[in-house]
């Protein structure tokens, strides 16, 4: 099977590499796509990569992974949405863009909402994998144990903090959290890990990387993949962000400052000043453990970290029963869109 990793954004890398793994193992051959500004952080540097439509269209695909919301409705390919993230209640998270042909799903609560819109859209399937993501959580837990002890021991702290805001200006903690950060940093209990999206504002970015030149139990991540840090950390401080679910999947409390849910499951204060009392009092009240519980068993239910595994067999399921699509068919408003995000003569 001739398959294309399609990322237009670096977020893309530490959700697929899974799948490219598990593509290696099977036989399969890979071609990456990825944008031109993203030449400089691709980390398969041992991968076939291209930037160009040009090649893809002759690469002749058999199938298209994606976890964006976009992918060229005239490549050839079985056209896969995998997902970028957890967070449902995200605008535009349940949407049918016409783009994809089949939809793999993270958990039943993702099942029943893509089901619902089937039913709409007669020319899509739908289904349950788990996330590949999530898949290299089980892999790297081992591995980052002894680090955490020696960060810990470093600064002579008991707990790392997350925290890992949305990008989203109308969402985001960032520019309202710098005081209790600073003061956070101040009370010599915690090490705190910032990671901001590719997308932050970029005096965010610098505010924050100042902050951690200045305390020394800071640390500003650059790295881009995420997944490190959320098993690194014992608690998460966000807002409205898709890594809370990452988060509580691994069954550790979260704390957010206006989230936007209609079903939180977590900590969630709406004065920033709350912050600080609410991280001392989770230490020794708990209150959402049975939340967790109840999400794991409908976000993301599997523990086994195959659900890459059961990505390419379900891929694989399709092809032998339908055979692989020429083109995906789309409104004219859908093919202008495409043709001028991804310019074919390229």
């Amino acid at each position: 099977m001739k398959v294309i990793l399609f990322c237009q954004n670096a977020y893309a890398f530490g959700i697929m590499q899974t799948i490219r793994e598990e593509l290696a193992q099977s036989g399969d051959q890979v071609l990456w796509f990825i944008m031109p500004k993203l030449l400089d952080v691709f980390p398969f540097h041992n991968d076939a990569v291209t930037t160009s439509i040009k090649e893809l269209i002759a690469f002749n695909s058999d199938a298209i992974i994606c976890p964006g919301n976009e992918v060229p409705y005239y490549l050839r390919g079985l056209k896969v949405q995998i997902f970028h993230g957890l967070a449902g209640e995200k605008k535009g998270h349940f949407r049918i863009r016409d783009y994809f042909d089949l939809y793999l799903t993270q958990g039943p609560y993702f099942t029943e909402g893509f089901n619902k819109l089937k039913k709409k859209h007669n020319n899509i399937s739908v289904i349950e994998t788990g996330w590949p993501k999530l898949d290299s959580y089980q892999k790297i837990k081992d591995d980052t144990s002894a680090y955490k002890l020696e960060i810990l021991d470093r600064h002579n702290d008991s707990n790392i903090i997350l925290y890992a805001p949305t990008f989203s200006p109308s969402l985001t903690s960032a520019h309202v959290l710098k005081k209790e950060i600073e003061t956070l940093a101040s009370h010599r209990e915690y090490v705190i890990h910032i990671k901001f999206h590719d997308l932050m504002h970029p005096e965010l970015i610098s505010y924050y990387k100042d902050l951690a030149a200045r305390y020394d139990t800071i640390y500003f991540i650059e790295e881009k993949d995420i997944v490190k840090q959320l098993v690194l950390a014992d608690l998460l401080i966000s807002d409205t962000s898709s890594v809370i679910y990452e988060f509580l999947l691994l069954d550790k409390p979260v704390i957010t400052l206006n989230n936007i849910s209609d079903a939180i499951r977590w900590e969630n204060i709406r004065n920033p000043k709350d912050l600080i009392p609410s991280i001392l009092k989770i230490h020794t009240q708990d209150n959402y453990a049975s939340e967790r519980a109840s999400i794991i068993a409908q976000y993301h239910p599997y523990t086994d970290g195959k659900s890459s595994a059961r990505v390419v067999a379900a891929i694989k399921e399709y092809i032998s029963q339908h055979g692989v699509p020429e083109k995906r068919k789309i409104s004219w408003l859908r093919r202008r869109k495409i043709n001028k995000l991804f310019d074919r003569k390229s």
